[in-house]
């Protein structure tokens, strides 16, 4: 089985390089994508220094700044064209803790999407300020009961999925960002009746480098998730 790790980035330079090194010693089936949408620091370049030198690592090249949900979107797309078994999506700053990738690999072989999930087994979250672990603990309660999802963990950003799970999605049709492209992923996925599993990870607030969180991504998520809760009423996701 084939294993391909998808980082979007943009300014990560503090990180990459760690990042990229410490999730290929995880196994061997791992392959990783970077989606670089032009990082003014030179991320990109740090890419391709160490590309030349370990053939497990690609990347795509993104004119600007396009946001995350078409970053993975686009990765999600290439996953399937070189036909990767399992396909995961990955923060590069170190919240997303590279050594639970093993426990995901096991996972999967028994379901169709693995979440890492902070709120599975009370809050498992640290270096948060508590305004912003409220925040992001009454979103994803208030996401499932506005969507009628029962994952506990809507919004979170660290997962796997089979290939077969991408390809009966519609990615053509997913334009969300942030947040809402997180609980329309997974609300996608539910509601087409594949195995989810929620397993517990640790989530540490990034040291180094600028976090890329919004006012424009907490307001387009509220307001996602009601047309999202009518887009199943209507059997339109």
């Amino acid at each position: 089985m084939r294993a391909l790790i998808i980082i979007p980035t943009y300014n990560e330079i503090e990180n990459i390089e760690k990042i990229i090194s410490s999730v290929l010693s995880q196994d061997q089936r791992i392959e990783i994508l970077i989606v670089d949408d032009n990082s003014p620091d030179g991320t990109g370049n740090v890419v391709k220094k160490m590309k030349k030198e370990e053939k497990r690592i690609h990347i795509i090249e993104r004119p600007g700044k396009m946001g995350l949900g078409t970053a993975y979107v686009t990765g999600f797309k290439w996953a399937i064209k070189y036909d990767y078994d399992y396909v995961f999506e990955m923060d590069a700053d170190f919240s997303h803790d590279p050594n639970s990738i093993p426990v995901f690999l096991k996972e999967i072989e028994k379901y169709d999407l693995v979440i890492g999930s902070r709120y599975i087994k009370g809050v498992s979250v640290i270096n948060w300020p508590m305004s912003r672990l409220i925040l992001s603990y009454f979103a994803n309660s208030y996401a499932s009961i506005v969507t009628g999802c029962p994952i506990k963990d809507l919004t979170g950003g660290f997962k796997c999925f089979r290939k077969e799970v991408l390809q009966a999605l519609n990615l053509n049709k997913i334009h969300s960002d942030g947040y809402s492209f997180q609980i329309e992923i997974d609300l996608k996925v539910y509601v087409k009746g594949f195995r989810v599993k929620e397993i517990p990870i640790i989530f540490a607030d990034r040291t180094e480098g600028k976090s890329k969180m919004s006012k424009k991504i907490v307001w387009e998520a509220i307001f996602m998730v009601w047309k999202l809760r009518f887009a199943k009423i209507f059997r339109r996701l």
